[in-house]
């Protein structure tokens, strides 16, 4: 199973050279590919222009927005950013979509959650529609610049639940799954509603399959992983951060490796991690335990 990595956008110690040291040691490590997620409150970095760097800056390793809140943007201009991101990559993109779970980043955007899924949908259409260069309107120009993928890059569903599944199933490329812990009981869920799903779509062509966890090899890594999912989860209530801080346990090599594992077994063809800190202790300790799984 191929491992890829999230940069750790959320995190207040990210500074240009922190940022640049990431996108190396990942380009130059065993990764298949460098994430990054997208929030509009909090410390993050903006994910496109962050990717954008990556991109220009490495030479291997593929790119991927994990993943865009695409209601709360105009498709065509994600269209554009997705096609320039590939551009600059060299083709080396995927991208995830989804309706994401935080109402103050809707409220940032001036958009509406209400009518989400639906509104996804269909500008998953148009976005393909503006990659293949047809007009925006009648008498428009075309949208540029081409995806130098033919047809434009992969888009993944950053789906969890059946009813999620089920919709993306008509229009994605695969899912991304995601089981905060890496607890692989959810992982198996959810792999048998893409394989149902997909089935009752009348999907001919597989889907790719992705997943994730959250872990941290750094010092202290018990302590740093339950205070970054608590601060994570916050936004969503004082409860749900509670539950899952006190819940997630990945901070062991053993415990990350029992997880790839799981993941593997299951068919997974890549899992893409999101780490605790931006300590580079995160990518060395994986970068060990994938040698110890014989993957690097």
């Amino acid at each position: 199973m191929k491992i890829g990595l999230c940069f750790p956008y959320t995190q207040d110690d990210i500074d240009r050279s922190r940022m640049l040291e990431w996108f190396r040691r990942v380009d130059d490590g065993p990764f298949s590919t460098l994430s990054c997620g997208e929030r509009m409150v909090g410390p993050s970095v903006d994910m496109m222009a962050t990717l954008a760097a990556a991109a220009a800056v490495t030479t291997r390793v593929h790119i991927a927005p994990t993943l865009y809140v695409l209601p709360m943007h105009p498709a065509i201009k994600v269209a554009k950013h997705a096609a320039t991101l590939d551009l600059i990559a060299g083709g080396r993109t995927t991208i995830v979509v989804g309706t994401g779970g935080r109402p103050q980043d809707y409220q940032c955007m001036e958009k509406p959650r209400e009518g989400r899924y639906s509104r996804m949908d269909a500008q998953v259409a148009e976005i393909r529609r503006i990659w293949a260069g047809e007009l925006p309107f009648e008498g428009a120009e075309p949208i540029g610049p081409k995806p130098v993928q033919k047809g434009g890059p992969k888009i993944l569903a950053g789906s969890m639940g059946p009813k999620s599944i089920a919709r993306a199933s008509k229009w994605a490329d695969g899912v991304y799954s995601w089981s905060g812990n890496g607890v692989a009981a959810e992982m198996k869920q959810q792999y048998q509603w893409v394989s149902e799903s997909w089935e009752k779509a009348g999907r001919t062509t597989a889907p790719k399959r992705v997943g994730g966890f959250w872990y941290s090899l750094a010092p202290n890594a018990d302590e740093k992983l339950k205070a970054y999912v608590y601060k994570y989860i916050k936004v969503m209530g004082e409860a749900p951060a509670k539950a899952m801080s006190q819940m997630v346990d990945r901070s062991t090599p053993d415990k990350v490796q029992e997880s790839l594992e799981a993941y593997a077994a299951l068919g997974y063809e890549e899992c893409w991690l999101n780490t605790a800190t931006s300590d580079y202790a995160e990518i060395d300790g994986l970068i060990r335990v994938m040698q110890k799984l014989g993957w690097a």
